[in-house]
């Protein structure tokens, strides 16, 4: 079973590769234009990764990503759990998450730098008000659909806080928390792109701008299609884990 679904989601990706690649060709050849350069040309590009120091950008990408998804994930399931247990902290953090939640984001931007300067920091902040909102959200509802009878049945069988917490909450949180990820990271990628536009000189935003500005098109869609493949793995990654700790739901 486990081999069928890893078979698919390689045809898959192999069958969209494809098409994609087709479709660009097509472009490439039908416009005509140094703008839209060819696959081949950009692939070819590519063994110049290290020559490049392209993976000096990408390593620092990662980084600010890592960061912001670790930091949001423990402030977003501490207050989203705080939030479903006591009626106290959900009355002193429900509205401010909603009425923070539908906020855009990347309006935030300009505040932050200005705030927290134009390095790591802010980048790392700006990623955490998109995740962790979410995030927020996700195990607040998780843990309040709950059934009432699933807690009465493990505590009529003596269980202690702690392992009701362990069995049955992380349990009905992780789910959720990992759809939730996966759909945003994408959101999360995008804002870094626009976030490494200023005050750095090293990422992969950084890289796509400064290849655009210098007019040199090869290295701009190399950039994009490496950040799009770092979107990928982080999305199958994401997937994965899902299917090997929450087995369950399948």
């Amino acid at each position: 079973m486990e081999n069928m679904k890893v078979k698919r989601k390689i045809t898959l990706f192999v069958q969209g590769f494809i098409t994609f690649n087709i479709l660009w060709y097509l472009f490439a050849v039908l416009l005509n234009t140094k703008v839209l350069p060819k696959p081949a040309a950009v692939y070819l590009h590519m063994s110049n990764f290290y020559d490049d120091k392209l993976y000096i950008h990408v390593l620092i990408s990662l980084y600010r990503v890592a960061a912001g998804l670790g930091i949001s994930l423990i402030l977003g399931i501490t207050a989203g759990i705080l939030m479903a247990y006591s009626k106290t902290w959900n009355k002193i953090l429900n509205p401010l998450v909603y009425f923070t939640y539908p906020i855009p984001k990347t309006a935030m931007l300009p505040i932050v730098m200005l705030l927290f300067g134009l390095g790591d920091t802010s980048k790392i902040i700006i990623l955490v008000l998109i995740l962790v909102f979410q995030i927020i959200v996700a195990v607040r509802d998780s843990v309040l659909n709950i059934s009432q009878e699933t807690y009465n049945h493990i505590r009529s069988l003596g269980a202690s806080r702690l392992q009701i917490f362990r069995h049955i909450t992380i349990p009905a949180i992780l789910p959720e928390l990992l759809t939730t990820l996966r759909l945003s990271i994408g959101t999360a990628l995008s804002i870094l792109f626009f976030s490494e536009a200023y005050g750095t000189q090293y990422g992969i935003g950084y890289y796509i701008l400064d290849a655009w500005s210098s007019i040199d098109y090869i290295r701009m869609y190399e950039g994009i299609i490496i950040l799009s493949l770092l979107g990928f793995i982080l999305f199958v990654l994401i997937d994965l884990l899902e299917e090997t700790i929450c087995k369950w739901k399948a």
